[in-house]
């Protein structure tokens, strides 16, 4: 969908161009202003040229608007010099109305559709939380975020694989055997074993032998089985289900080990092996293996980093983890380097833990130890879709307080309501077309110069950014922006449905065809907008 800024961007290139000045849109910005009265767009050009060029800024800009008004815009309507030197674009409605149009011809599948992408292979790791309990609250935030973020990197026409990382290795799967076990027998769990009721009531379930590896793995076995069905309820299903184990099994680690020996970058001390990270930025060099010779945490890790990027081919690797894994961010960048992939090809994302509140008081779901609120447990309170849009509502890198009571509230003071319940309107208003047997005719042959209501404008206009926003959260890893477009948007709509009839026995059928078509690019943005989040889009409350 080619956009007017897109437009204006170029006539500005053209105009410098004009003057014997060269000048590419990277450099210049054309952004809406916040104020209506400065215009539906406005830009910078003339003061960054000027600075490049030693011009003086409103004089170059008097050069730009002469230029552009002998070379007009469609609908361009006027020019204003503000300020130091910005350029303020007036211009007539009808640029809204034939966006109407693009967004009923693109349709779902197409509109807000981005190629910044380029087709770039993209592996998402996310949630990856181990075996060895159900999912807290905390790794749903996380997995939501991971899924909506996979859907709008694909709008972004990015090629997204999804991956959860399996920490199924000896000593998880050992620790977690030796708990069951005691539990089974009656024993009290040692304080670096899994002393959660979960525990319990596996080993009630277990019949087994009483073999530690052999319990361990049935009981990691049984708790993915519960991690998935968790992520199920959610609506978040991985392309990828991967073993840690393997790499270790497959010999990888230690090939990756030999690499970076070859490297020179390798050295021994107290029968431990030591990556020099520090050649790489770290703040201190790191063990990859222990006295007794098994590998580190970090050993396996670039050995499975070594695989996404050189065995499985992916340009581009993005891991989210919870906010304890700081610590590691700056060795296994620092082995990408090592290794010859290039840490500027690895994002670390690290999301923060979450409050849920209920009024003045903090939420408990359960006893588990810990006080970890299961991920199963909120779901089967506020339902899949209040879940995800709950997680989504602010930035990862947050730390968040939530009031589930307000969430449940069936108000407009709950955002996921106000949110569902625009769309409903729309698709009640579709209905009541269909029960009065109102047959529209081709957009072509309707007169969208009558949409000049200024709660139609204004819906238009939110519109016209969407694409904008579904880009700049792709490349921003900013799921929380397509949120807050839709709080936004469903405002506007709230208040088009109050002030605006669509079809009632005092609105001319010819203004009822307009306001349907409005009514059906809202709602196409609506449904782009809610099902990257994975929302479900609701036809009636």
């Amino acid at each position: 969908m080619s956009s007017l800024s897109d437009s204006i961007a170029a006539a500005l290139c053209g105009a410098m161009e004009s003057l014997g000045l060269e000048m590419t849109p990277s450099l210049f910005v054309v952004e809406r202003p916040a104020r209506l009265e400065h215009g539906e767009f406005s830009t910078n050009v003339a003061m960054v040229a000027a600075k490049r060029f030693g011009e003086k800024p409103r004089l170059l800009a008097e050069k730009i608007c002469s230029y552009l008004n002998e070379n007009p815009l469609r609908y361009q309507q006027r020019l204003e010099i503000a300020g130091p030197g910005f350029i303020n674009f007036f211009f007539e409605f009808g640029y809204l109305h034939d966006e109407l149009v693009q967004v009923i011809d693109l349709g779902e599948e197409s509109f807000a559709l981005s190629q910044v992408g380029a087709g770039e292979k993209v592996l998402l790791e996310f949630c990856s939380a181990n075996p060895t309990g159900p999912l807290h609250v905390g790794n749903g935030w996380w997995a939501s975020y991971g899924d909506s973020l996979a859907r709008l990197l694909r709008r972004c026409s990015y090629e997204v694989s999804t991956e959860y990382s399996v920490n199924d290795t000896g000593g998880q799967i050992r620790r977690l055997g030796e708990s069951l076990l005691a539990r089974r027998a009656g024993r009290e769990v040692e304080e670096e074993g899994y002393q959660g009721d979960y525990v319990k009531e596996l080993a009630a379930d277990y019949s087994g032998p009483e073999v530690v590896e052999a319990a361990g793995r049935w009981a990691a076995d049984k708790n993915l089985e519960i991690i998935r069905n968790s992520l199920d309820k959610l609506g978040i299903r991985f392309d990828v289900w991967f073993s840690q184990a393997s790499i270790e099994e497959s010999g990888a680690v230690r090939n990756v080990l030999d690499l970076l020996d070859s490297k020179g970058l390798i050295v021994e001390e107290d029968s431990k092996k030591i990556f020099l990270s520090t050649r790489f930025g770290d703040t201190r060099d790191r063990y990859l293996t222990k006295a007794e010779g098994d590998f580190t945490y970090l050993a396996g890790d670039i050995a499975y980093h070594y695989n996404k990027f050189v065995v499985r081919g992916f340009q581009r690797v993005i891991d989210i983890f919870g906010a304890d894994h700081h610590g590691q961010v700056a060795s296994l960048k620092a082995a990408m380097d090592a290794i010859g992939v290039g840490s500027q090809h690895l994002e670390v994302i690290l999301g923060q833990m979450v409050s849920l509140l209920s009024g003045n008081d903090r939420l408990k779901f359960s006893k588990r130890k810990g006080n970890l609120i299961p991920l199963e447990e909120l779901v089967d309170e506020l339902g899949p879709s209040a879940t995800r849009l709950l997680s989504l509502s602010t930035s990862i890198d947050r730390a968040t307080s939530v009031d589930v009571a307000k969430v449940k509230a069936q108000s407009m003071d709950n955002p996921v309501y106000y949110i569902q319940y625009a769309h409903a309107r729309m698709a009640s208003i579709e209905r009541v077309r269909d029960q009065r047997g109102i047959v529209v005719p081709d957009i072509s042959e309707v007169d969208l110069s009558l949409l000049v209501h200024p709660r139609e404008l204004a819906l238009l206009r939110e519109m016209m950014v969407f694409p904008q926003i579904v880009e700049e959260a792709g490349l921003e890893r900013a799921p929380f922006k397509i949120v807050n477009w839709l709080k936004e948007f469903s405002g506007l709509f709230h208040s088009f449905y109050h002030d605006c009839y669509v079809i009632s026995d005092g609105v001319e059928m010819e203004l009822t065809y307009a306001r349907l078509y409005l009514v059906a690019s809202c709602k196409i943005a609506v449904r782009v907008a809610l099902s990257l989040l994975g929302v479900e889009a609701l036809e009636q409350m």
